[in-house]
């Protein structure tokens, strides 16, 4: 079986091969929900935005001029997409909630060296969510979705140094935030 690049993939299924989409979506789903998991908080939100990000992809396949990554275009529309639903759902700000590898630290044996590791991840779950939802976004996808400062200036339509800037920034706010909070 020939392994195609995610250009090639959405480039066919512009020309109509819709069932390469299917593979697509296998390729990018779980990370896709990561991301908008991370801006949402809420699992079933973001299960449904996953699909309706590959709908609109569809939709939109015509827009896709294969000259960048598609990742890169996936993450525009999906931007779109969280946007539009923020506005439809009235939220001003997005929660950041625990990952699902705390969820699994909780499960097991409770040590000290344990409990201090969640109770980090609490603080910085709660800087995160003092952040506003720019530097919020432009966080995860630096640093948890590790997409290159090149894809993320391009999803967001601005230079790479102002996204190198402007992550900058964001982890200053963000650590000062957390420091704060931890000498509460």
């Amino acid at each position: 079986m020939e392994i195609f690049s995610d250009n090639t993939l959405m480039l066919q299924v512009k020309e109509g091969d819709l069932d390469k989409m299917g593979l697509l979506f296998q390729r990018h789903h779980q990370a896709l929900y990561g991301f908008l998991y991370r801006m949402t908080g809420q699992k079933e939100q973001s299960e449904d935005l996953v699909q309706n990000v590959f709908f609109r992809m569809l939709k939109y396949r015509h827009a896709f001029a294969g000259s960048g990554e598609f990742k890169t275009w996936m993450y525009h529309v999906a931007r779109n997409a969280l946007s539009d639903h923020f506005k439809r759902s009235g939220k001003k700000k997005s929660v950041y909630e625990l990952s699902v590898v705390e969820n699994k630290v909780m499960a097991e044996h409770r040590s000290d060296a344990m409990i201090e590791s969640r109770q980090n991840r609490q603080l910085l779950e709660k800087a995160m969510n003092s952040l506003s939802n720019e530097n919020k976004e432009l966080l995860i996808l630096c640093r948890f979705q590790e997409l290159k400062y090149k894809e993320v200036a391009t999803i967001l339509n601005i230079n790479e140094g102002a996204v190198k800037v402007r992550v900058h920034r964001a982890l200053s706010e963000l650590k000062n935030i957390y420091q704060q909070l931890s000498n509460k």
